[in-house]
């Protein structure tokens, strides 16, 4: 993994990756889109509301598969110091966080036919909000302070902690009586969700996953050009504070 702590390096890489994860999320999210209002069935108990599924499932995947993403990022900035690791966890927070609030808020709007509120203290929706408050922490922890290398140490760290967070999402429905229903989907034995809403809910699946490859890559392109403009002005404002300018540092 070291060879792709050069930007360069990583650059060269995700303008391979790119072309083939936007893509992949174009056409699954199409043919997602196609199965979820046009093939796929209502619910016998549900009805047409359970079209709420497509979206709400795959972004509460997300959410969880981001964060354990964000963590390991950051076990990795931290132990191996990793130059990109702590560029990584910074880019996929505030995507995470956006699935995390999708999650919530699909959820309230399938809660309400269901359940009859938009809100309860449903042990799942509370460790969700939790993990929306996580990455909030993480966001703003990243920022707070004026030296960076400080601010990615100490979101690391609230994000390695907020990991034991995860196995209490997953776990809720079987821990405590929750108003969630157990896994249909990832479960021994194999899915017990019909065929018919199983093919869009994985499309969707895929195509939240490539989307989130993608704006990561973008982000993270992003945060290796800002650096590399910092140090070009700071090299400008040493190079003047001894005289030193000449064309090539004006043109900065």
């Amino acid at each position: 993994m070291h060879r792709f702590a050069n930007p360069n390096v990583f650059l060269r890489l995700s303008n391979r990756i790119m072309p083939w994860s936007t893509g992949v999320m174009i056409a699954s999210l199409v043919a997602g889109l196609v199965f979820a209002l046009g093939a796929s069935p209502a619910d016998y108990q549900q009805g047409e509301s359970v079209r709420i599924m497509y979206v709400h499932v795959p972004a509460a995947w997300m959410a969880l598969f981001i964060y354990i993403c964000l963590a390991g990022a950051s076990a990795v900035a931290l132990i191996w110091k990793h130059p990109l690791a702590d560029l990584a966890a910074k880019a996929s927070s505030p995507v995470g966080a956006c699935f995390t609030f999708i999650a919530l808020a699909t959820g309230a709007l399938w809660g309400k036919p269901m359940w009859g509120a938009w809100w309860v203290w449903d042990a799942r929706l509370t460790s969700m909000l939790i993990l929306f408050f996580l990455y909030l922490g993480h966001m703003a922890l990243a920022n707070a302070f004026e030296d960076s290398e400080r601010g990615a140490k100490s979101a690391a760290i609230l994000a390695l902690v907020g990991v034991i967070n995860i196995p209490i999402i997953k776990f809720s429905v079987d821990w405590w009586n929750t108003l969630h229903q157990p896994a249909s989907v990832v479960r021994m034995g194999g899915p017990s969700i019909h065929p018919s809403m199983l093919t869009p809910l994985l499309l969707m699946a895929i195509a939240f996953t490539a989307y989130y490859v993608t704006v990561v890559i973008l982000r993270l392109r992003g945060e290796i050009l800002a650096r590399k403009i910092r140090a070009l002005r700071m090299i400008r404002v040493q190079a003047e504070s001894k005289g030193e300018s000449g064309p090539y540092l004006r043109e900065i």
